[in-house]
């Protein structure tokens, strides 16, 4: 049961990875894909629809840390809880300002929404991958289970490479996702961005996949390079595709690499927390998988008929001039 609920928290972040990364990449790039409020307000409708369902995600992934391995959930928050607080901060700035931003009909209103959907987008995704690298990268923890050290011990080069990773991905992933989603300039200037940011961009990931995998990181670089020349030769979807593919094969890497770790110790191999060591009873394990069996289908499908009814392409024509 232990490693079965190990799993589907990997796959839980996965889910959360590449939907919220286009999500996030689509605030990150919104001055710069949109270069008037038209064109903003056709990225913003991209995801307009779905993007406080990409969330869940995050939700059920914690929510269930927290159910199924109690000790790897009290560890990470407490000692990332400086990256968490900000990241909880960017993710409720974004959300008003999603609604905000058209009350008022004025630009210096939608300026500063504006501002605040994009510092949003980029603080929410430096800080979970930072959440995430420490997870795999491991803390200085003691014999007791405990952080030792400052409250910025889960800060440092690796990590920082994580937090970069996760943003580059998004970057590239939200210009593959407006370029599939719009049409017109905006879908050309997205395709334009995404194959000049793809090999600075996805520099970092590359990187973080290096130091926990090897050679391991190879197969990611080819994934992401056949996303690319798919995008350049006009094939948005199998783009898009791809890179789900690519995150889809670094959270493999990931948690393949920390497995049966939940947590490593970088003081003593010994004091790492793993899923044996930190898992809630038998029987906490068991009603959950109950629950998830029956929950886990329902939220698929709704989430699934909410892409499809909105799979349609948009651009500044479906927006009214006066707004």
């Amino acid at each position: 049961m232990e490693t079965l609920w190990f799993v589907l928290i990997a796959v839980l972040w996965l889910g959360y990875l590449f939907l919220e990364g286009f999500d996030f990449g689509v605030g990150m790039l919104l001055p710069v894909l949109g270069r008037s409020n038209r064109e903003r307000r056709v990225m913003i409708n991209t995801i307009g629809p779905v993007w406080d369902g990409n969330e869940v995600w995050l939700i059920t992934a914690i929510g269930a840390t927290f159910a199924a391995f109690p000790g790897w959930y009290a560890a990470l928050l407490s000692a990332a809880y400086l990256p968490l607080t900000l990241f909880l901060i960017a993710l409720i700035g974004r959300g008003v300002a999603f609604d905000y931003r058209g009350k008022v009909d004025n630009p210096r209103w939608r300026r500063a929404w504006d501002f605040t959907i994009v510092a949003g987008s980029w603080i929410a995704t430096l800080c979970v991958g930072l959440l995430i690298s420490t997870t795999v990268l491991g803390l200085p923890i003691d014999a007791n289970g405990d952080r030792v050290g400052s409250p910025f011990a889960a800060i440092r080069l690796e990590t920082v490479v994580g937090a970069l990773a996760f943003a580059g991905y998004a970057l590239v992933h939200g210009a593959v996702f407006t370029a599939l989603k719009t049409e017109g300039e905006i879908r050309e200037r997205a395709r334009r961005i995404a194959l000049t940011l793809a090999p600075v961009a996805l520099l970092p990931l590359v990187a973080l996949l290096a130091i926990v995998a090897g050679l391991w990181a190879a197969v990611v670089v080819a994934i992401l390079g056949l996303a690319m020349w798919r995008l350049a030769v006009d094939r948005d979807g199998q783009s898009f595709a791809l890179m789900g593919l690519a995150i889809a094969a670094s959270v493999v890497v990931l948690f393949g690499s920390l497995y049966p770790n939940v947590l490593p110790s970088t003081l003593n191999d010994a004091w790492s927390l793993t899923v044996a060591n930190t898992a809630s009873s038998p029987y906490t394990l068991k009603v959950m998988t109950w629950v998830a069996a029956f929950g886990t289908p329902a939220v698929l499908v709704y989430q699934g008929w909410t892409y499809w009814v909105f799979r349609k392409r948009i651009g500044v024509q479906h927006i009214p001039a006066a707004h």
